[in-house]
């Protein structure tokens, strides 16, 4: 069960489903990515990003009608070679009599059309609407919690409000309207704070529910979704997708019957429509294709500007010459490892930061107290620039 992965059988694995169901998350992803590269070079293109939802639930409710409508699966179960079929389930308590109860019918329903495009796109993009309400109502609620304000709000662009801002910041509303309009926003804001956690928390456990039920076989629906419309996600055969080109070509040939006007008018029609036709023949593999060519240039030359801007490694500088001795100053011994004050071999030694020559700590504590400089360079010292030394060479 685990590896039939493209095996046998008409049902398709676990893992097909679960790669037709993540697609469109990292289809939206790659866009999102693509167009936020674009708009670095073509400011224009800030404003899809501000709109991201709207335009990604366009082009979904675009590419998921004419995938149904076409091939009778949704934009990324056909990519995967994918089909619905619809199914009528009769409850018995025999299980022995329930696979003869399972009729299943050759083409979708036009309800079951209509619901599936709702659930593949305007229910992901209520999904996303909220989970951003949430999180401004949650970062509204912590920002109040820093402030000591409960009156917090953000507006529209998520850019911080206080109470008096939104009361006579910059709004021709006039105060008994505005603080009703405030007071619902609040409220449906609160309500989603609330209310959100617990719709995402069920959401999210009914589909691992129903993942776990059809891994394990005990349930021929994916999700709670196909449950709902009655509809199984099989494996398409050589004959249904010669049937689906059939089909498609009547339904062509149907619309392209039913133009109405004069000889040019059909003309342009009929262009229209072949632009139209071909764009979505090739909307599926050249969207893909696109974005995947898009990241494999983006990695090419994202890694040559690596090689370019990557800082210039040098060789270490050499070591500073050492302080010359002064010539009032005690000489230095040519035994490195004895003390310039007492010309025995360190015990404890400690380094003098203002000339960096080392000596016994009991020496050089005793001459800084006295003299306030180093007794080799002459240089100015006190007590505090004395280091303990806990390795000499």
């Amino acid at each position: 069960m685990l590896f039939q992965v493209g095996g046998q059988g008409s049902r398709p694995t676990f893992f097909e489903m679960a790669a037709a169901q993540q697609l469109p998350a990292s289809l939206r992803a790659a866009l999102a990515y693509s167009f936020g590269v674009v708009a670095l070079r073509r400011p224009i293109f800030h404003k899809i990003l501000d709109y991201e939802d709207e335009f990604f639930a366009l082009l979904m409710l675009v590419l998921e009608t004419h995938s149904l409508r076409t091939t009778e699966a949704s934009f990324s179960e056909s990519l995967y070679g994918l089909r619905r079929r619809p199914v009528n389930i009769t409850t018995r308590k025999d299980n022995a009599k329930m696979d003869s109860k399972q009729l299943q019918l050759p083409w979708l329903r036009r309800r079951q059309r209509v619901l599936s495009v709702a659930f593949l796109v305007a229910l992901p993009y209520l999904k996303s609407k909220l989970q951003a309400l949430y999180n401004k109502e949650r970062a509204a609620r912590l920002q109040a919690s820093l402030w000591g304000n409960d009156d917090v709000t953000f507006d529209d662009s998520g850019t911080y409000v206080g109470q008096a801002e939104a009361a006579h910041g910059g709004t021709d509303v006039v105060g008994p309207e505005l603080s009703s309009i405030t007071r619902i926003k609040k409220q449906v804001s609160a309500f989603i704070g609330a209310c959100y956690p617990w719709i995402h928390a069920s959401n999210e456990g009914l589909s691992f529910a129903y993942q776990l039920l059809y891994l394990l076989d005990a349930t021929g629906f994916y999700n709670l979704g196909l449950h709902i419309l009655g509809v199984h996600v099989c494996r398409a055969t050589g004959q249904e997708l010669m049937d689906s080109s059939s089909r498609i070509s009547r339904i062509r040939s149907r619309e392209r019957e039913r133009l109405r006007g004069p000889p040019w008018m059909k003309t342009v029609q009929k262009l229209l429509l072949s632009c139209i036709y071909t764009t979505l023949d090739y909307a599926q593999t050249g969207l893909i294709a696109a974005v995947f060519f898009f990241k494999m240039m983006e990695w090419w030359y994202q890694s040559a500007e690596e090689r370019m801007s990557a800082p210039t490694v040098f060789p270490p500088p050499p070591p500073p010459p050492p302080p010359k001795v002064a010539e009032g100053g005690i000489p230095l011994p040519h035994d490195r490892s004895l003390c310039p004050l007492c010309s025995q071999r360190r015990a404890n030694p400690s380094v003098l930061v203002a000339s960096g020559f080392v000596f016994c700590y009991p020496c050089i504590f005793k001459y800084v107290s006295q003299y306030k400089r180093c007794p080799v360079t002459l240089m100015p010292a006190s007590v505090e620039q004395i280091r303990r030394l806990f390795h000499d060479l």
